[in-house]
């Protein structure tokens, strides 16, 4: 008796571990086939605008706009504040995680280590909130659009899906939202406050800024100077790799000898 209870229990763990694998399998599939989609056609929601609705009752405003019809101010302002290699990284910038799990054992304020890329896989195919399961899915979306999109791309689905406020998704709706205009049109000072509301854009309003919110665009203001025009040729892209390759040998060099 013991022994068929045991062929059973076999032969059920057996069809389930058959089941989960082929459902792994598919959602592997189709992960792959949804990122190729993706590179020519738009997300047209992403979970946290359902997520949003649902819990909050957030309404959904958002307006496509391809990268062309968007203020380089904007995405001058994103690389300035959000990621600084951008055009150089594959993903991920391992020189800005490195502080950040150095700020971390510190116990001083936690700096944010995600790229521009890490937060595009995020806000199109991820839920909000952190775990270690997101944490990885998220280092394979990430994975997949660098392999699959250009950084062109990933900065055009970045401008269109990101979250700046209740309900606000993208460029073109902050820009209209908040400033009653075009993304197109945004001042370098425009698209600093709304780059200025992350990583808190539901408590934060750029077109009341607070004192904090002035002086934080400001600063992005500053670095936008530093950084100068982005550009997305292939040849540009190309040098931005090799200083960051050189920068991230030096980095390694220092934390070597420093033990």
């Amino acid at each position: 008796m013991a022994k068929k209870k045991s062929k059973k229990q076999r032969g059920f763990f057996g069809k389930a571990c058959v089941f989960i694998g082929k459902v792994l399998l598919i959602l592997f599939i189709a992960s792959i086939l949804l990122t190729v989609l993706y590179r020519w056609v738009n997300p047209p929601i992403t979970p946290l605008m359902v997520i949003r609705k649902v819990t909050i009752g957030a309404p959904i405003e958002k307006e496509w706009k391809d990268l062309e019809d968007i203020s380089p101010n904007m995405v001058r302002c994103a690389v300035a504040a959000e990621d600084n290699n951008f055009l150089g990284h594959n993903g991920f910038d391992w020189g800005a995680i490195d502080k950040a799990l150095e700020e971390r054992k510190s116990g001083r304020r936690k700096r944010g280590g995600s790229t521009i890329s890490q937060q595009t896989a995020k806000n199109v195919f991820l839920w909000p909130k952190s775990s270690w399961v997101r944490k990885g899915c998220e280092v394979y979306f990430t994975f997949l659009i660098e392999t699959c999109w250009s950084k062109e791309r990933i900065m055009e689905v970045y401008l269109n899906v990101i979250e700046m406020g209740e309900g606000v998704y993208g460029a073109e709706a902050a820009a209209q939202h908040y400033f009653n205009k075009s993304a197109k049109k945004l001042t370098l000072r425009q698209a600093a406050l709304i780059t200025a509301c992350y990583p808190a854009p539901l408590k934060r309003d750029p077109g009341h800024p607070t004192s904090y919110l002035n002086r934080r665009a400001t600063k992005i203001c500053n670095l936008t100077y530093q950084i100068g025009k982005i550009k997305f040729d292939e040849e540009s892209v190309k040098k931005a790799h090799e200083r960051y390759e050189k920068r991230e040998a030096k980095r390694k060099e220092r934390k070597k000898k420093r033990g």
